[in-house]
C-alpha cells in the first residue's frame, strides 16, 4: 500500500481547512442533499464530502458509510489532496497503489473510487467530494464534467459555511460588545422604536429592559426636545444634513426619576444588504464623573482665585471698604448658596458679640428692611449666644443643619420671611482666639464635614484678612490721631511764627528811633557831639545793637527749628573763613584783653559748606570764647584733618565746664546760671551753633573740666579736590556811601511820628534829597497822582490803605507804575521779605533802620537807567 505524500504547502492548506470552522460541526441538510444527489446521479452506494485533517479524514457528509473518519495514511483522499487533482480508480484491485489498502481488503471493499478535490479558499485543497463503489467502474467525460459541478457545488457550500461562521462569530461579538459593554447602548428601527438596550444603558437610565424595549427612543430624552426627536430621524431619512447621527456630542439623557444625566451620544446608521438604514445604535457615555471633576475644579478654581484675590489685594479691598462684601460673595459662588454673611466677633467684659460687616439682602417688609440696613452699617450687634448665630460667635461651635424648621436653636422666622432649607455657621479663630464668624443658608452643596474641610483655607484666609483688617483700622487710628497732632503742632508753629513775627515787629519799631537817632546823632556835621555826648550816644547805640542781635538770634533759633534756614552749600576754604572770623572779632578781643590766637591751615584745605553759616558758627564760639575767659587770657583757632571731615576747635583757658553739665550747654535758653553775672547773652547761640552745624553734615563736641578751662570743636566734610576754592562771598561795603547827586523827591508813607522825625533828621543831612512825609496811604496816593515823586517809601502797617494795598494801586495805574516803591517795615522774617518782593515792591528795608543801607538803596534808585 501506497502512504499518501504530504504536500509542500502543508501549513497553509491545513489554516485554509480550520479557517472554514467545519470540522466536527453536526451534519448538514445542504451537503447531504449534494451526496444524495451525487449517488443518484452516479448510481453508486458510497458518496462523500471529506475534509482532510492533519493525521485523519473526517466526513462532513457521509450517505452510505457509517464511519464518521478514518486515518489519514490510508486515506483515498489523502492522494487526491497530496496532487491537488482529481482522482479517479476504475479498480482498486487492479491498482498497486491501494490493492492491499484495509479499506480494499476489508468493510467498505472499496473497488471503485472518484474524487474530486475542494479548494474553498486560496486555491488550497482541504478535502474531496468522491464516490465509492463495491464494483470496478468508469468514468465518462459527461460524469467527470458533473462531479466536476458537484464538487463545485461542494465548495459553494463550504464557502458559505465559512462566512456563516464567520457571521456567527460576528453576532456572538457584537452580542458579547452590546450586552457586556461598560458603555451604555439602545438599538432602534427606523421609526425610532427600540428593540434592543443593554445592561449598561438600564442601569444608567434606571428602567427595566422590559420596561423600554417597544418605546420610542425619545422617552429617554430631555422634554424639551422630545417632541422633536421622531423628526430628527425623518428628516435623516429624508436625505438632511445629519447633526448627531455619524458625528456624537455632549447631550442630557432623561433619567426614569426625572433628572438629567450629561451624556456623550453617538448615533450610527445600520445598513442593510441594499444600503438602505435598517436600524440606529445609540451610544451613551456617562459624563457625570467628568461634568462633577470639572465641577470640582472649576470650585478649587474658584477657591484658589478668591484666596489669591484676597492675599494680594486686600490693600484695595481694605481701602475702598469692599473687603467684608468682596468676602460674602465669595462665601456664596463657593457654596451655592442663596444667602450669606460675615462678621467680626468683638470681645466684652461679659461675652462675645457680632458686628455683621456684610450680609444677603433677605427682606420682605419696610421695617425687616431698615433692620438689614443698621446690621450693614455695624449700628447694631448680636448679643443672644443661644441663637443659632450666637452658638458660633459667643461659644465658637459649628452649627450645621439641613432641617432648619426643627432645629432646637431656631427661634422662629415671622410671616413673610424667605424659606430657609440648610444652614452653616462657622466660628473664624486665629492663634486660638474667636475672631469673627461666616454663615451660609440654602446652600446647593450637601453640607457636611467634607465641605467643611474644603472651607478651611477659605477660612483661614478670612482669619488673615480680619487680622489685617484690625491692623489697618488701628494703624489709620494711630494716623488719625497723628494727623490730629501734627495739625496741633502746625497750629502752634503757626503761632510761634505769627508771635515772633508780631514780637519782631514791636521790638523793632521803637529800635528804629533808638539806633536811628543815635547814628545821626553820632554822625551829625551840623551840630556835633562833645567827647562825653559821643560816648553816651555810643553806648545807647551799642545797648540798642545788642538789643537788636538778642531779637535776631530768637528768630535764628526759630528758623533753624523750623528748617527753614536757607542754606548754600558750596566749597569754601578752611583758612579764608577762620581769616574772616578772626578779623571780625579781633577788636572785641582786645578790648577785653585777650590774646587771640589763629592757625594757619593748609591753602588746599576746603569743606562743604555754607560760608556765611560756618562763619556764623566760629563767631559764636570765637565770642563765647572771648566773653567766658580770664583777664588776659588766650583764645587758640586749631584745624586738623579728621578722616573724610576738617575739624576745626576753639579753645580757651576760661573757668572750664562740669563734665555732667555738658548736655545742657547746647539747650535753648540755658546759660548755666551765667544769667545772674555781668556777661550779657540769651543762652541759645550754642543752640544755633549746633543746628547749623548738623544741617551742614557736621558734629560739635567740647571737652571741658572746670578751671581747666573748654574746647569747642566742629567738623565739616572735605569737599571734592575737582572744586577750586571759592572767592569770599561777602566785598567790602562802602562805610560812606554817597548819596543821590542831583536832587531827587523822596515821599515817605508813616504812621509812627518817631520814624517820620527819625526820616526828616536822615534826610536833613542830604542837601539834595527833599522829604515829604504823610501818614497814611490815602494821603500818598493823592500826592503821588497830582505830583509825581522821584522814590516812595512805605510802611507796611499803615492805617486804613495797608502797603500792600497803596502798592497795587500804584502798579495798576500806568502814569504811576513806573515809580520804583521801596517798603520799610518791622517785619522782618525772611518769608516778609520775601512776600514783599513778589508783591511787586522794588527793595525791602526793615527795621531798626541801616542809614548806610537807606542812603545805598535811594542812591540805586535814584540813578539815570544805564548808569554805573
Amino acid at each position: 500500500m501506497q502512504v499518501p505524500s504530504t504536500p509542500d504547502n502543508e501549513a497553509q492548506r491545513l489554516k485554509a481547512l480550520h479557517e472554514l470552522h467545519v470540522l466536527d460541526t453536526p451534519p448538514e441538510q445542504a451537503f447531504d442533499r449534494l451526496t444524495e444527489l451525487a449517488r443518484e446521479l452516479f448510481d453508486v452506494p458510497i458518496a462523500l464530502v471529506s475534509l482532510m485533517d492533519e493525521n485523519r479524514q473526517w466526513f462532513k457528509s457521509h450517505l452510505g458509510l457509517e464511519a464518521q473518519e478514518t486515518p489519514r495514511d490510508i486515506s483515498f483522499c489523502a492522494h487526491a489532496v497530496a496532487d491537488n487533482a482529481p482522482l479517479v480508480i476504475p479498480d482498486t484491485l487492479k491498482d498497486a497503489r491501494f490493492a492491499d489498502n484495509p479499506l480494499v481488503e476489508s468493510s467498505p471493499h472499496i473497488r471503485f473510487y472518484a474524487g474530486f478535490p475542494l479548494r474553498p479558499i486560496d486555491d488550497l485543497p482541504v478535502g474531496t467530494l468522491c464516490l465509492l463503489d463495491t464494483q470496478p467502474r468508469t468514468l465518462s467525460d459527461r460524469d467527470y464534467r458533473l462531479l466536476e459541478n458537484l464538487a463545485g457545488q461542494a465548495e459553494t457550500l463550504l464557502h458559505q459555511q465559512k462566512n456563516n461562521a464567520d457571521l456567527a462569530r460576528t453576532a456572538k461579538r457584537f452580542e458579547t460588545l452590546f450586552d457586556s459593554s461598560a458603555v451604555a447602548k439602545v438599538r432602534t428601527d427606523r421609526a425610532g422604536t427600540i428593540i434592543a438596550i443593554n445592561p449598561a444603558a438600564v442601569n444608567l437610565l434606571g428602567y427595566t429592559k422590559e420596561q423600554l424595549i417597544g418605546q420610542n427612543v425619545a422617552i429617554l430624552a430631555p422634554p424639551e426636545i422630545a417632541g422633536e426627536h421622531d423628526a430628527y430621524i425623518s428628516r435623516y431619512l429624508a436625505g438632511g444634513s445629519p447633526k448627531v447621527i455619524g458625528k456624537g456630542r455632549e447631550a442630557e439623557a432623561q433619567h426614569k426619576d426625572g433628572h438629567r444625566i450629561p451624556v456623550h451620544l453617538a448615533i450610527n446608521a445600520i445598513e442593510g444588504e441594499h444600503g438602505n438604514v435598517d436600524e440606529f445604535l445609540g451610544v451613551l457615555t456617562d459624563l457625570s464623573s467628568i461634568y462633577a471633576t470639572h465641577k470640582r475644579m472649576h470650585k478649587e478654581q474658584s477657591l484658589l482665585k478668591v484666596l489669591h484675590q484676597g492675599i494680594t489685594d486686600y490693600q484695595a479691598l481694605m481701602s475702598g471698604e469692599r473687603l467684608w462684601t468682596f468676602l460674602m460673595e465669595a462665601l456664596r459662588t463657593l457654596t451655592d448658596s442663596d444667602y450669606s454673611l460675615i462678621g467680626e466677633v468683638l470681645p466684652t467684659d461679659t461675652t462675645s458679640v457680632l458686628k455683621i460687616h456684610a450680609i444677603t439682602d433677605l427682606s420682605w417688609s419696610e421695617q425687616s428692611r431698615g433692620l438689614m440696613e443698621r446690621l450693614r452699617r455695624g449700628d447694631m450687634m448680636l448679643t443672644n449666644p443661644n441663637t443659632l448665630l450666637g452658638r458660633v460667635f459667643a461659644h465658637g461651635e459649628v452649627i450645621m443643619t439641613d432641617d432648619l424648621y426643627h432645629h432646637r436653636l431656631r427661634g422662629g422666622f415671622p410671616p413673610g420671611h424667605p424659606p430657609i432649607n440648610n444652614y452653616l455657621g462657622v466660628p473664624i479663630f486665629s492663634s486660638g482666639e474667636l475672631i469673627g464668624m461666616f454663615a451660609i443658608a440654602n446652600s446647593q452643596q450637601t453640607l457636611n464635614q467634607e465641605l467643611l474641610d474644603w472651607l478651611q483655607p477659605f477660612i483661614d484666609t478670612c482669619a488673615l484678612l480680619i487680622n489685617l483688617y484690625r491692623q489697618m483700622a488701628e494703624r489709620e487710628h494711630v494716623m488719625g490721631e497723628l494727623a490730629q497732632a501734627r495739625d496741633q503742632a502746625e497750629k502752634a508753629n503757626r503761632a510761634k511764627s505769627e508771635f515772633l513775627s508780631s514780637m519782631s515787629h514791636e521790638l523793632r519799631t521803637p529800635l528804629n528811633s533808638i539806633l536811628g537817632f543815635a547814628q545821626i546823632l553820632a554822625s551829625g556835621k551840623r551840630n556835633p557831639l562833645n567827647d562825653k555826648q559821643l560816648r553816651q550816644v555810643n553806648q545807647i547805640e551799642k545797648s540798642g545793637q545788642h538789643l537788636l542781635s538778642l531779637i535776631n538770634e530768637v528768630l535764628d533759633l526759630a528758623k533753624v527749628e523750623a528748617g527753614r534756614l536757607p542754606l548754600s552749600i558750596e566749597p569754601i576754604n578752611v583758612q579764608s573763613v577762620i581769616q574772616d572770623a578772626c578779623d571780625t572779632l579781633e577788636a572785641n578781643a582786645e578790648t577785653a584783653g585777650i590774646t587771640l590766637v589763629r592757625c594757619e591751615a593748609p591753602a588746599e584745605w576746603r569743606v562743604s559748606a555754607d560760608y556765611t553759616r560756618t562763619k556764623q558758627v566760629l563767631l559764636n564760639l570765637i565770642s563765647n570764647a572771648i566773653k567766658y575767659n580770664h583777664a588776659n587770657g588766650r583764645v587758640e583757632i586749631s584745624a586738623n584733618t579728621k578722616g573724610s571731615t576738617i575739624c576745626i576747635g576753639v579753645s580757651d583757658n576760661g573757668p572750664g565746664i562740669a563734665p555732667e553739665r555738658h548736655h545742657e550747654l547746647f539747650e535753648p535758653f540755658n546759660r548755666l546760671d551765667a544769667e545772674n553775672g555781668a556777661i550779657e547773652g540769651t543762652g541759645i547761640g550754642l543752640a544755633i551753633t549746633r543746628e547749623l552745624v548738623d544741617r551742614m553734615g557736621g558734629d560739635i563736641s567740647v571737652d571741658s573740666m572746670p578751671g581747666q578751662g573748654a574746647t569747642f570743636s566742629f567738623t565739616l566734610p572735605l569737599a571734592s579736590d575737582k572744586y577750586n576754592a571759592p572767592k569770599h562771598p561777602h566785598t567790602e561795603r562802602d562805610p560812606h556811601p554817597s548819596a543821590p547827586s542831583q536832587q531827587h523827591t523822596l515821599l515817605y508813607i508813616e504812621d509812627n511820628p518817631a520814624n517820620q522825625r527819625l526820616m526828616e533828621d536822615i534826610i536833613d543831612d542830604i542837601d539834595d534829597v527833599t522829604l515829604r512825609t504823610v501818614p497814611t496811604a490815602e494821603i500818598g496816593l493823592d500826592i503821588i497822582r497830582s505830583r509825581q515823586p522821584d522814590v516812595i517809601l512805605i510802611d507796611i502797617h499803615l492805617p486804613g490803605m495797608n502797603g500792600y494795598q497803596a502798592l497795587e494801586a500804584i502798579r495798576k495805574d500806568e502814569t504811576l507804575n513806573h515809580l520804583p516803591v521801596i517798603a520799610l517795615s518791622a517785619n522782618a522774617m525772611p518769608s516778609d521779605i520775601k512776600n514783599g518782593i513778589e508783591a511787586g515792591f522794588d527793595d525791602y528795608l526793615t527795621k531798626p533802620l541801616e542809614i548806610e543801607k537807606l542812603l545805598s538803596t535811594l542812591l540805586r534808585h535814584t540813578q539815570p537807567r544805564g548808569s554805573a
